[in-house]
């Protein structure tokens, strides 16, 4: 089962969604306070339901939010990035050489996101 890792960093708080592997899924903003990190792992369990608009392939056809982002990065690797219902990006992937295994990242978000757990790490 998937977790959310609550930690703090140089400049405020955030979060990342690690799978049942310990694998780093997806990694949030830095947020200015605990609440609004706290805020933002609620706005990914509602938010993760939402289509894949697949931005690699010509003439995509544009989902409405929320939705999972799939593009090319400046390096040539696939990333996703899952968008709210306003637009805004609440969660991030690391890159991925194949869009199968950004696809399957995806997925693990889906399967792990709604129920993961909240562990917090001090510093």
């Amino acid at each position: 089962m998937g977790k959310f890792i609550v930690k703090e960093t140089k400049t405020g708080i955030k979060f990342d969604l690690k799978a049942g592997n310990g694998e780093v899924i997806a990694t949030s903003e830095v947020y200015a306070s605990e609440a609004s990190c706290m805020n933002g792992i609620e706005s990914v369990r509602n938010n993760c339901v939402g289509g894949i608009e697949d931005q690699t392939v010509e003439g995509y056809e544009a989902v409405k939010h929320p939705k999972f982002e799939v593009y090319l990065d400046k390096a040539g690797e696939y990333r996703f990035r899952l968008k709210a219902r306003n637009g805004e990006i609440i969660a991030v992937s690391e890159g991925y050489k194949a869009k199968a295994s950004c696809l399957n990242g995806i997925e693990s978000v889906r399967k792990n996101a709604p129920d993961a757990p909240i562990e917090k790490i001090e510093q």
